[in-house]
């Protein structure tokens, strides 16, 4: 359990990375190529944060080359587009969509138009790349880790600052930390 969120380790047989994941009070299950079942369980009780400090999952990171489609087969599942961010990102993603899943965001982030090319066109599914979890004491948590992880910096949501776990820490994903909301969230 992460926050209100369970999660499953797979094993190495399922592959490297977010392999699925399963949601409640969805009207299709086709969502661009995201590996996603039904979830039929009763929601978590909220675990309380774990030692290393994290108390929840604050958003899961898809990546699509056809942002569009991607927001279209979302939406047509059921599930809630909060907004669209028209500014490229630091990592020169143009643009940006946010689905709301209860607690947890979905970012789903718009391939720079080199990476499309490079990854063989538009044709291609969306998939999952990364999580970011929240560590309301970010400090005591990068701490913890050591040179896994890196500096805390401000994040690109107000008043938020974040760090991101480094290759060397052999997660099979990429993982950044993050502050919590200062206050409601969009």
């Amino acid at each position: 359990m992460l926050g209100e969120v369970r999660i499953r380790l797979a094993g190495p047989d399922a592959g490297k990375g977010l392999a699925g994941w399963s949601l409640r009070g969805l009207e299709s299950i086709e969502l661009d190529g995201l590996s996603t079942a039904r979830s039929e369980r009763e929601p978590p009780a909220k675990a309380p944060a774990h030692p290393n400090g994290v108390a929840a999952i604050d958003h899961v990171v898809a990546i699509t080359p056809a942002l569009e489609r991607t927001i279209a087969a979302l939406q047509a599942a059921g599930l809630d587009l909060r907004r669209i961010r028209e500014e490229p990102t630091p990592a020169g993603a143009p643009r940006q969509a946010f689905f709301r899943l209860g607690a947890t965001i979905l970012e789903v982030v718009q391939e720079p138009q080199e990476a499309i090319e490079r990854g063989g066109g538009a044709d291609r599914s969306a998939f999952f790349w990364g999580l970011a979890l929240t560590a309301p004491e970010i400090e005591v948590t990068v701490a913890g880790l050591g040179d896994r992880v890196s500096e805390i910096r401000p994040a690109v949501q107000p008043g938020r600052r974040i760090a991101t776990l480094r290759r060397g820490a052999g997660l099979a994903l990429p993982v950044a930390l993050i502050t919590p909301p200062q206050s409601g969230r969009g």
